[in-house]
């Protein structure tokens, strides 16, 4: 199981960060487990300057920008 984690203040961005990794999951067939971080303490803790952030299995794979569903596909995988 992937451990994923969306790290942002719950922008417009972010929501689509998330919602591009609930799709990609979906068409990969990946079983994982979805986090939300928008604690800015937290955000800066795990090493992330700009958001929104992906982090997958403990390692930032993403900061700053927000990948396609495509793009997202080949991160999970």
């Amino acid at each position: 199981m992937r451990k994923i984690k969306i790290l942002g203040t719950g922008c417009a961005r972010c929501r689509q960060m998330e919602a591009n990794a609930k799709a990609a999951a979906k068409e990969v067939g990946i079983d994982y487990e979805l986090e939300k971080v928008t604690d800015l303490h937290d955000i800066i803790s795990a090493g992330v300057m700009t958001t929104p952030a992906l982090i997958v299995d403990g390692e930032v794979k993403v900061a700053g920008k927000v990948p396609s569903i495509e793009e997202m596909k080949k991160i999970l995988c």
